[in-house]
């Protein structure tokens, strides 16, 4: 079994092995005709369960043929122009190349001793991330493993430096339509269940600052400690932007630790036309990015960052075995000083060699791409009678429904609308997202491939209606 060990004995084994792998998968990426086969799970659960782990094929030829059959025939390819559901972009290949050399050499950017240049490298680019947000020459942090836990950090920060030992009385505002992680995170955190104040949101689905001010002084009134406000740089929903300059002005006047989550929309931090829209991001005490969002990283690639780095202390304990004191007296970096993390993944290396190959503006120019089919998609549904569009996309989400012109019954059209998506999604011919809007289903593209045309957009707003036509048509004939 010492012949499957990576080590120089293996080396051309390893070529072979990966090589093949990779026609593998540059074959299948080759010939796919659309982002998804349709597969139900009834039909693919029996194929998996059948399989016995405890006889191997003892063949990487045999083994990928399997793989064929389980995964790679029936998986979702996000690559594909109508895969327009989730947050989850195509990847550059420069990041698939760093993917390939970091698991292959499986450094851990815990310590100094398990990585050396690794850590060095993610350090250089939490460098980078903090110069392009602006947060100034204090700025610190570190990679996680994604938006939530991104999130869960800032927030133990935040608690900390709110200096309360009564965590019942702690307050986080939050706009109604922030990402769900907020409130797992004040949970997470051991808050109360009314931690989480929802702000409400403006016709454009951006936080009202006017309601956030009554709100902070109401918590001030009744004597509770408001621990953070989370204004958001591109919901999940809808890619709106809170208007960041006015809640960083509001988290000065009330002495509240201002978070961005700009899981989202931190793309525009590298945009070359749209940088302005994410402004005021800088005046933050903590950031929450995600590479594989917007900067077309694979999964996973985020960071949190702090402007001021003192504050990481709070994530900070020492074991002698890993990190005892003494290292920090003598500069040795070691990351998990600073992580919610121990053994973590160098996927910094991804984000590296995507800068050292494309550069900054090469992603930017992706980014701005997604956006600008946005703007084209949303004048496509404002302009077709047969759908319903919420807000002009502030980033590269639509958010809309069918609204067929001989049903007038909300709960028929949402029927119609879920019947569209299920139906849509079993077909394979595309992939949408659903959501809710004032407790009425909608639909929702999520538009991150730059391959995607506004050609595409128009082809799956005739197949949505269609299959929402089909739903009103069969209806009709059941209820005669």
């Amino acid at each position: 079994m010492r012949s499957h060990l990576l080590n120089d004995t293996t080396a051309e084994q390893y070529r072979r092995s990966v090589t093949e792998g990779v026609e593998r998968v540059a074959a299948k990426l080759a010939t796919t005709d659309r982002p998804f086969t349709g597969v139900t799970v009834d039909a693919l659960s029996p194929r998996i369960d059948g399989i016995d782990l405890d006889r191997p094929l003892g063949d990487t030829a045999a083994v990928l043929d399997e793989l064929e059959d389980v995964y790679l025939r029936d998986a979702v390819y996000f690559h594909h122009p109508r895969y327009l559901a989730h947050l989850n972009c195509p990847v550059v290949i420069p990041a698939v190349l760093g993917e390939a050399v970091l698991s292959a050499v499986n450094s851990s950017l815990d310590t100094w001793d398990q990585s050396a240049g690794g850590t060095l490298i993610e350090r250089k680019l939490i460098d980078w991330t903090t110069g392009r947000i602006g947060l100034g020459p204090a700025a610190d942090g570190v990679f996680t493993s994604g938006g939530t836990q991104s999130n869960l950090q800032a927030l133990l920060l935040a608690r900390e430096e709110a200096k309360t030992e009564n965590l019942a009385d702690l307050r986080i505002f939050a706009s109604e339509v922030s990402h769900f992680s907020v409130k797992k995170s004040a949970k997470l955190l051991g808050l109360g269940p009314d931690a989480v104040v929802s702000i409400p949101v403006d016709h454009d689905k951006r936080m009202q600052t006017v309601a956030l001010a009554r709100a902070l002084e109401r918590c001030a009134q009744d004597g509770l400690v408001p621990m953070a406000v989370v204004a958001t740089g591109g919901t999940t929903d809808f890619g709106s932007i809170d208007p960041l300059p006015e809640i960083a002005g509001l988290c000065e006047q009330y002495g509240v630790w201002m978070h961005v989550d700009a899981a989202y929309g931190c793309g525009l931090l590298a945009s070359l036309k749209y940088r302005d829209r994410i402004a005021g991001i800088e005046r933050a005490d903590s950031v929450t990015v995600d590479y594989h969002k917007s900067f077309f990283q694979p999964v996973s690639s985020s960071a949190v960052l702090v402007r001021d780095a003192a504050t990481l202390r709070h994530a900070t304990y020492h074991a002698e075995y890993l990190n005892p004191r003494r290292m920090m007296q003598e500069r040795i970096p070691n990351q998990v000083d600073k992580s919610l993390q121990t053994t973590r993944r160098f996927d910094a290396l991804k984000l590296w060699m995507t800068l050292r190959v494309m550069g900054a503006d090469g992603i930017g120019e992706l980014f701005d791409e997604v956006c600008d089919l946005a703007a084209e998609g949303w004048k496509l549904l404002a302009a077709d009678p047969r759908f319903d569009v919420v807000v002009e996309p502030s980033l590269s989400t639509l958010v809309f429904r069918c609204v067929p012109a001989a049903v007038t019954d909300p709960a028929e059209i949402d029927r119609a609308n879920l019947y569209a998506r299920k139906a849509l999604f079993a077909s394979g011919d595309a992939v949408v997202a659903g959501t809710k809007v004032a407790g009425r289903h909608y639909l929702k593209f999520t538009l991150l491939n730059p391959e995607t045309t506004p050609a595409d957009i128009a082809a799956v707003l005739d197949l949505i209606a269609g299959h929402a036509e089909q739903y009103l048509g069969d209806s009709l004939d059941r209820a005669s």
